[in-house]
């Protein structure tokens, strides 16, 4: 008898999850990942120094779900920061950023939006 009731529980809420799962409506989402131009692999920045980043835009789609973007310093796979630039279109295709006073050393910078982007590995110097 435990083991019906048991059974019934588990199908009602799997049920249940099915249906509120099916009954949600689908959205259609662009996402947009523009290719970063600048910097690129072998570019040196000096700390204190003013660069604009730029990526290609010449390809967007229709409809982009977030177009609002942001640009992180990452060093081996994680965001160091500080941000580099924010609160701005990522249709813009490009964005002056200072280069903060961080350790030298490779870096890549991500732009955010829509979807994450990389760039290549650049070095920055004193």
């Amino acid at each position: 008898m435990n083991f019906t009731i048991l059974f019934n529980v588990f199908a009602l809420f799997f049920a249940t999850l099915f249906a509120l799962g099916s009954a949600a409506p689908l959205q259609a989402r662009d996402v947009y990942v523009p290719p970063i131009t600048y910097p690129h692999a072998g570019t040196v920045w000096k700390i204190g120094n003013h660069h604009n980043v730029t990526w290609d835009v010449s390809n967007p789609p229709q409809n982009i779900t977030n177009s609002i973007g942001f640009i992180e310093l990452v060093t081996n796979g994680r965001i160091t920061g500080p941000t580099l630039a924010s609160n701005f279109s990522i249709l813009l295709g490009r964005i002056e950023v200072q280069v903060p006073d961080v350790k030298p050393g490779p870096y890549q910078l991500v732009l955010f939006g829509d979807s994450g982007n990389d760039s290549p590995i650049f070095h920055i110097t004193k």
